[in-house]
């Protein structure tokens, strides 16, 4: 048998990190954690070095739990851009929130690493960097959105030229049967209920604003190297089939599965090998019996609308308007504003924006900046 991958697990105390180390946890011959980067759960973080045993360690904040479990371990602090490309790491899972996972995915792409990828906004923001930096490096990506998993694995063996359409299938959130009236006095608490999946606190607000599904759709177009236009976001209640390719012969394909992230996970992990995860759900196609297809109502819900236009506009554009988001989200959460002030927020910010062509990483750190001052001086109410 091969010695284990070696897995650096960047955000470790998040949901997909967690479900990572679980995947990891299943597996012990085939899998090492040498590596756990955390934000402020230092508490979480110092439980995780204890039972894994990393070689580096970082976090965002401290405490004497975690500074026990470093010392007794033996482990090393690193910083998470440095993590990435250590020596004794095989492959980073990159599960941070937002920029934070920008340069340790472009440091390992550049490094001739695979990387497995669950942080949207590295490839909203930076897309035509990341490619950059995987062409020129020779690393790879490899998705473990449950949903560019699915496209991922409908491209196995396929050409990419022969792709007609990307269809990102989107569950319509915790209120796809909501009307204008009654989605302007959604609470936090209701918008952190997914129907379907368990996810952190941001994607599941991104995911009842449809913020998360428009963007899928620029991680869709840069993953795969396909223009927009190209991509397309059809409602699926079930959350069954994750996503289908179809091709210019007619012919689609799609990838079906129970609602779990271990399934994508671990796949991104072991590639090119399947492995059974324990106990991975099984599909029951007849007890599920119909699935259910629709348009999405991008009156009821422009954040879609606003990101594939940021996508397609380009620039600085997405950087900005992922921002923006990030922001409104904390703001929503934190009761400053309502959740129809979500996408106006974003469209407040996106209409100021001064987008720079191309933009190098300089250029995409300040639009970031400057969209998420912009977007904390929105007032509640305010419109575009």
């Amino acid at each position: 048998m091969s010695n284990p991958r070696r897995i650096a697990v960047l955000g470790s105390t998040g949901s997909i990190g967690r479900q990572a180390l679980d995947v990891i946890r299943q597996l012990p011959d085939r899998f090492e954690v040498v590596a756990l980067a955390a934000g402020r759960n230092a508490d979480l973080l110092a439980e995780q070095v204890a039972e894994f045993r990393p070689k580096y360690v970082t976090a965002e904040a401290e405490s004497p739990r975690l500074a026990d479990a470093v010392a007794a371990t033996g482990a090393t602090y690193l910083p998470v851009e440095q993590m990435a490309v250590a020596p004794e790491v095989d492959i980073p899972l990159v599960g941070t929130a937002g920029a934070a996972g920008l340069m340790p995915t472009l440091n390992a792409l550049k490094a001739g690493r695979p990387v497995a990828i669950a942080n949207k906004e590295v490839l909203v923001m930076a897309g035509h960097l990341v490619r950059q930096a995987m062409v020129s490096g020779g690393g790879e990506l490899r998705p473990v959105d449950s949903e560019h998993s699915a496209i991922w694995q409908c491209l196995w063996g396929e050409e990419a030229h022969g792709i007609r359409r990307i269809l990102l299938t989107a569950s319509g959130g915790a209120f796809r049967d909501f009307d204008r009236a009654q989605l302007a006095s959604v609470t936090a608490e209701q918008a952190l209920n997914h129907p379907t999946w368990k996810m952190g606190a941001k994607i599941t607000v991104d995911s009842a604003t449809l913020m998360n599904k428009g963007m899928e759709t620029i991680e869709a177009m840069w993953l795969f190297d396909v223009p927009m236009e190209k991509v397309e976001v059809v409602l699926h209640r079930e959350s069954i089939v994750h996503s289908l390719v179809e091709f210019s012969d007619g012919s689609v394909k799609a990838q079906l599965g129970v609602p779990d992230m271990r399934l994508p996970i671990q796949l991104a992990l072991a590639y090119p090998q399947r492995m059974p995860v324990p106990p991975m759900p099984a599909l029951d196609v007849a007890a599920i019996g119909a699935l259910h297809f629709g348009k999405p109502d991008i009156e009821r819900f422009p954040c879609l609308r606003l990101a594939m236009q940021a996508g397609g506009l380009g620039g600085t554009y997405p950087a900005a308007m992922a921002a923006a988001d990030e922001v409104a989200v904390e703001r929503f959460l934190g009761g400053e504003i309502g959740f129809l002030d979500i996408p106006n927020v974003v469209e407040v910010v996106m209409e100021k924006h001064q987008s720079v062509a191309d933009p190098e990483l300089g250029a995409i750190l300040e639009a970031d900046a400057r969209a998420r001052a912009a977007a904390r001086a929105v007032p509640a109410g305010a419109h575009a």
